[in-house]
Formats: C-alpha cells, sequence, structure tokens
C-alpha cells in the first residue's frame, strides 16, 4: 500500500516527530530525577528548612521594625520569600548536573540515542516539580504566621505559576553554571554570590526606596524584583497586569538566553 504524501508534508511529519521524541526524553529524564529526590527525602526537607528559617527570622525578629505602607508586614514578605525559595532552589539544577558530570553519566547520556536538550530539560522540569511541593510547604508556613491571600483562588494559583515560571527559568542560568563548572561544590560556590545579589538586592524583603541611588536603580530594574512585584500584585491587589507582564517577559526571556547556552556547553561538556 502507497501512502501518498502532500509536498512539504513529510517534513512536518518529520518535525513533529523529532519534537515528540524530544519530549518524550525529557519527561523520561525527568521521571529518573524524581525518582532520585522522592529515594533521597533529606534534599527536599533542607529545601524547605532555610526559606522557613527566613519567614520566622523576618516576621518575629526584623518584622517589628519594618514598616511598608499599604501593606501588612508578613503580607509584603511571603511574596519575596516565595521568590527567594525558587530561585535559591535553582541552585539544585546546577548541583545535580555538576554531579553527573564528575561521575561520568553525562558522557553515558550524550553516548544514547537522545535529544540533546533533554537532560537538561528533565532536569529542569523535575526541579519545577520540587518546586511545586516547596511552593505548596512554604505556603502553609505563610498562614501558619498570619500570612493572608487578599484576591482570590485564581490570583494564588497565577502566583503560583508565576514562581514555577521564574524558578523554571533560573535553573538554566543555573545549569549553565553546573556544566561550566564540572564539580559540584564549584558549582555551589559560584552560584550564591550570584543569588545573593539578586535575591537580597531587591524588594524581596523591603522596599527599594531605601536603598542608596546606585543600587536602588539596580533593584528596581532586575528579574527578582520584577518576579516578586508580580506575585506580590497577584497575592495582594492593585495593579497588576503590568507587573505580570514584566515578570513574564524577564522569565521568557532568561529561558531564550540561557537554555541554548547550557545545550551548547551540555554538548561540549566532557
Amino acid at each position: 500500500m502507497t501512502v501518498t504524501t502532500f509536498p512539504g508534508e513529510s517534513d512536518t511529519l518529520e518535525h513533529r516527530s523529532k519534537v515528540g521524541w524530544a519530549i518524550q526524553d525529557a519527561l523520561a529524564v525527568a521521571h529518573r530525577n524524581l525518582i532520585g529526590l522522592s529515594r533521597v527525602p533529606t534534599t527536599l526537607v533542607f529545601s524547605t528548612i532555610q526559606p522557613v528559617i527566613f519567614v520566622l527570622m523576618f516576621r518575629y525578629v526584623f518584622g517589628g521594625s519594618i514598616e511598608i505602607p499599604g501593606y501588612r508586614y508578613v503580607d509584603y514578605l511571603m511574596a519575596g520569600i516565595f521568590v527567594q525559595t525558587v530561585t535559591f532552589g535553582s541552585i539544585n539544577t546546577g548541583i545535580g548536573l555538576a554531579e553527573d558530570l564528575s561521575k561520568g553519566l553525562i558522557e553515558r547520556f550524550r553516548s544514547l540515542a537522545m535529544a540533546r536538550s533533554a537532560v537538561l530539560a528533565g532536569r529542569t522540569i523535575a526541579d519545577a516539580v520540587r518546586n511545586l511541593i516547596v511552593i505548596v510547604l512554604m505556603i502553609t508556613v505563610g498562614f501558619l504566621v498570619g500570612f493572608r491571600v487578599h484576591t482570590n483562588v485564581l490570583g494564588l494559583l497565577g502566583a503560583v505559576a508565576l514562581m514555577l515560571l521564574f524558578g523554571f527559568a533560573m535553573s538554566w542560568v543555573m545549569a549553565l553554571i553546573g556544566l561550566s563548572t564540572g564539580n559540584a561544590e564549584a558549582a555551589q560556590a559560584a552560584s550564591f554570590p550570584l543569588m545573593a545579589v539578586l535575591v537580597f538586592a531587591s524588594n524581596a524583603f523591603v522596599q527599594t526606596r531605601t536603598m542608596p541611588g546606585p543600587l536602588r536603580a539596580y533593584a528596581e530594574h532586575q528579574p527578582v524584583t520584577a518576579a516578586v512585584d508580580g506575585v506580590r500584585a497577584l497575592l495582594n491587589g492593585g495593579p497588576t497586569a503590568g507587573k505580570v507582564f514584566t515578570s513574564l517577559a524577564w522569565s521568557l526571556a532568561i529561558v531564550a538566553v540561557f537554555a541554548p547556552l547550557a545545550v551548547r556547553r551540555y554538548r561540549r561538556a566532557s
């Protein structure tokens, strides 16, 4: 039996087949990483302990001396904590890839008939699932210390989606760092200064108007501040569309820049 195809149809089917296989490969790698996470639950526990400490410290130690016009400080704080959690959580992507590289797993993956992007995409997808679990836990902790959502359920779900997208974007940055260092300790050491500059020089915990001029200019025009603004607007109300759009633009731009760079570095990794 002869199958007749129209001009260009075979190319379309081949393209779809390649995309389909790439997606399947990425999901298979993500499943592998999630199985590894379930076998080492301490990773999830320690991913939660640090943000919980920050919540308690800022809520009960510093919170009484910080005033934010128009907000209860706990409601202002939690949006910053949520974004901080997924930002620092992305370091695990770099560490995990660096470990795979040092153990020779990357070489084994590269020898298999699978999409080049699958190892990295699978890792970032698995880390997005881990971020979702941690976010749910942090929302629970937030409610226990007095945090409240002042919009609605859709606002809360939108905020969670925005956090997951930002965490996914930062995972690609950390993937590039992890593959470039090739060592778990070096990956962690290289990641923390970048994360600290992004998170602490932002509006996650205090308003940027309290900062010196040059620092304020930087803090108001960097991705963590944009993500916090978007999440905060979705949770607390007020002008929302512009802040959400800016956060989405930052996240998509980061993926557009760092995903190809990470895939290229993966191809050259040894």
